[in-house]
């Protein structure tokens, strides 16, 4: 039985964090554990409170799974301030887990932060040269990296300088393009740029994508699936997931976590380009 850690904020309305990333190794035959890093109380018109767990405590989460049951990849998610993301990071090198997944999530949907402005200078140097991959989308690539992403060489150069921090890969997200027809995830090595595209999907129901997307592709790489392979079913996850959603709630409701299992699974992949 392969294993993934996901080590996020919990959300009560059971769309993103660690719910949907325990939902989504589920759904993809992988033994899921979680050390939780905040509590939120959020819906799906937004995030109305926010309640930090003590660094100490998401560091001694994260020693009970290490020095038991162990993990075969790691997923970081909400991590909220510099002290969080520093424990975490010291546990990572103490326990010398590899394929680690960077989700650098900043902002909910509804625009409440969910990283504390101090702590992005932690995060990029602490976590991402820790990461096997980092999964930021837009706007979070432009903090990244201090600079606007409007165009495919906006893109590449992001992804380069991601790379430059220290992460193995990087995977630009671009659910946030402004091209209505397509959004195309952009993966990058170091060496070679593959593109990921899929047909865009016109609904409000994208709560959690990022969370969903990046614990899909964490699974696959405790189950020793390839980056490039593991990327394309990641894509393959959150495109049904999106595609069959749910209609919960009265604002940006969530994804169908097992749209891809029941409608999805074995009907062919996305199309990468290298």
């Amino acid at each position: 039985m392969k294993k993934a850690l996901t080590i996020a904020g919990s959300d009560s309305g059971g769309g993103a964090g660690i719910q949907a990333d325990l939902k989504t190794f589920s759904e993809l035959g992988v033994y899921g554990m979680s050390a939780l890093t905040a509590v939120t109380a959020q819906n799906t018109l937004g995030v109305q409170a926010v309640f930090p767990m003590e660094p100490a405590a998401v560091a001694k989460q994260i020693d009970s799974i290490g020095s038991d049951i162990g993990t075969d990849a790691v997923k970081t998610g909400m991590l909220f301030s510099a002290d969080i993301i520093e424990a975490v990071a010291e546990k990572i090198k103490h326990y010398q887990w590899e394929k680690v997944v960077v989700d650098p999530v900043m902002i909910a949907k509804g625009g409440a932060s969910l990283l504390q402005k101090q702590a992005i200078a932690s995060l990029k140097r602490y976590l991402l040269p820790l990461s096997m991959i980092v999964t930021p989308n837009i706007p979070e690539a432009e903090v990244l990296t201090e600079r606007a992403i409007r165009t495919m060489e906006d893109k590449k150069a992001a992804a380069e300088r991601i790379i430059k921090l220290g992460a193995k890969h990087v995977i630009l997200k671009g659910g946030h393009d402004e091209n209505p027809e397509e959004s195309e995830d952009l993966l990058y090595d170091g060496h070679t740029f593959t593109l990921f595209q899929s047909k865009r999907i016109q609904t409000k129901n994208t709560h959690g994508t990022g969370c969903t997307f990046s614990a899909a592709l964490t699974a696959g790489l405790a189950q020793g699936l390839p980056v490039n392979h593991a990327v394309s079913r990641a894509k393959d996850f959150i495109q049904a997931a999106i595609q069959y959603d749910l209609g919960i709630g009265n604002g940006h409701g969530p994804t169908n976590h097992w749209a891809y299992r029941e409608y999805a699974l074995n009907k062919g992949s996305v199309n990468a380009q290298g």
